[in-house]
C-alpha cells in the first residue's frame, strides 16, 4: 500500500485549526460552510486571560470551551457532533484506524510541538490545544496524513502521532480528544440561530461570568502585563511576550488580528442570512478592532526579540487598555442591534 488521501478529500488552507479542521469535515461530507460562519455560528469569538503557576500567560480570543463549541456549531448546522476522549492511546488509536479503513476522516486534538512539520526555529514549544484531520492512512508504513491550515498533507508516524495526541502540556492537553459526525440533518443555520449565536458573544464580552473573560479580562490584562517581570525571569518573560504575539497574529491560527478579521466577514454573511444590513457595516468595525490587536501584537514581537523584554509592557499596557474601551464600544453598539 501507499500513504495517499481517503478518495474525496481535499487540503484546504484555513484560518483557525478548529474551523479549519470542522471545514475539512464539512467540505468532504458536501457542506461547504466558510470558516467565518463556522465560527461566528458557535459563538467561538470572546476574550480570555489566563496565567497560572507553571504555564505562560495566555491572552485568546476564543469563546467557549473544548467540547461546547464544535457541538454547538453542529446543532446550529444539522449536524450531531459528538467528543470522544480517553486515557488509552491504544482505544484512540483502534478508533482512529476504524474510521480511516471506513473511509473516514477523523478530526482530532494534538499537541502541535510533537508535529514534525511544525518549525518552532530550534525552540521547545507547546500547544495542545491544536485541532487537525487525519485523512489518510498507510498501515505497512504505520504513517498518516494530516490536514493542517496550510493546504498541504503531511505524513506523520503513528507514533510520533500518538505522542502528540497524549501531551499533557499544560494548560490544554489534548487528552487523546476526537470527534464523529453524523451530516444526515445538514441544513444551512436559521436566522434565528445566527443571531441568537451573536447575542451569546456579546453577553460574553460585556457581562463575563468571571473577570478574566471578555472586555474585563482584557482590562486584567492590561494590568497584569505590568507585573509580569516581577513573576518572571527574562527568558520566561521572552516567552510569553512571543506567546502573545502568536495567539493574536494570524501565523497563530486566529486569521490575524485575534479573531476580529474572521468576526467581521462573519458579520457579513449574518447580515445575509438575517437580512439585517446593520450586521454587515458593524463588520466594518471588527476589521478596525483587528488592526489594533495587530498592533499589541507586533508590538510584543519585538519586545521578544529586544535586548531587554521589559520596557515592551509599558507600551502594551496602554494599548489594551485602550483596546478594553474599543472593544466594549463594538459590542454594546452589536448588542443593541441584534436585540433589536
Amino acid at each position: 500500500m501507499t500513504l495517499e488521501l481517503l478518495a474525496g478529500f481535499r487540503p484546504l488552507s484555513t484560518h483557525h485549526c478548529v474551523t479549519g479542521s470542522l471545514r475539512h469535515i464539512y467540505f468532504y461530507h458536501d457542506h461547504p460552510l466558510s470558516e467565518e460562519l463556522l465560527l461566528g455560528i458557535g459563538g467561538g469569538v470572546g476574550f480570555i486571560y489566563w496565567h497560572t503557576q507553571g504555564t505562560l500567560p495566555f491572552l485568546g480570543g476564543r469563546a467557549n470551551a473544548r467540547g461546547e463549541f464544535e457541538p454547538l456549531v453542529g446543532a446550529r448546522t444539522g449536524v450531531k457532533v459528538e467528543v470522544h476522549q480517553t486515557a488509552s492511546a491504544q482505544k484512540a488509536e483502534r478508533a482512529l484506524l476504524a474510521a480511516l479503513t471506513a473511509g473516514e476522516p477523523v478530526m482530532l486534538m494534538v499537541d502541535m510541538g510533537f508535529l514534525p512539520y511544525f518549525d518552532f526555529g530550534g525552540a521547545e514549544y507547546h500547544f495542545g490545544g491544536h485541532a487537525v484531520v487525519v485523512c489518510g492512512y498507510d498501515p505497512v508504513t504505520r504513517q498518516v496524513l494530516i490536514a493542517d491550515r496550510d493546504g498541504i498533507p503531511h505524513p506523520v508516524a503513528l507514533a510520533q502521532l500518538a505522542q502528540a495526541r497524549g501531551s499533557t502540556y499544560k494548560p490544554f492537553p489534548p487528552g487523546h480528544a476526537w470527534y464523529t459526525f453524523d451530516f444526515s440533518g445538514k441544513r444551512p443555520p436559521t436566522a434565528a440561530e445566527v443571531r441568537q449565536a451573536i447575542a451569546e458573544q456579546t453577553a460574553g464580552m460585556l457581562r463575563p461570568p468571571i473577570r478574566n473573560l471578555g472586555v474585563a479580562g482584557i482590562r486584567k490584562a492590561a494590568r497584569q502585563v505590568l507585573r509580569w517581570p516581577d513573576l518572571m525571569e527574562e527568558a520566561e518573560l521572552r516567552a510569553a511576550l512571543f506567546n502573545v504575539y502568536i495567539m493574536i497574529d494570524a501565523t497563530g491560527g486566529t486569521g490575524g488580528g485575534l479573531f476580529r478579521y474572521m468576526f467581521g466577514r462573519f458579520l457579513t454573511e449574518a447580515a445575509a442570512l438575517t437580512g439585517e444590513e446593520r450586521f454587515a457595516s458593524l463588520g466594518q468595525e471588527w476589521g478596525t478592532l483587528g488592526d489594533r490587536w495587530q498592533s499589541v501584537a507586533e508590538t510584543c514581537q519585538r519586545g521578544a526579540e529586544a535586548a531587554d523584554p521589559r520596557p515592551v509592557l509599558a507600551e502594551v499596557a496602554p494599548q489594551l487598555r485602550a483596546l478594553a474601551d474599543l472593544e466594549e464600544n463594538a459590542w454594546l453598539r452589536l448588542e443593541a442591534v441584534v436585540t433589536t
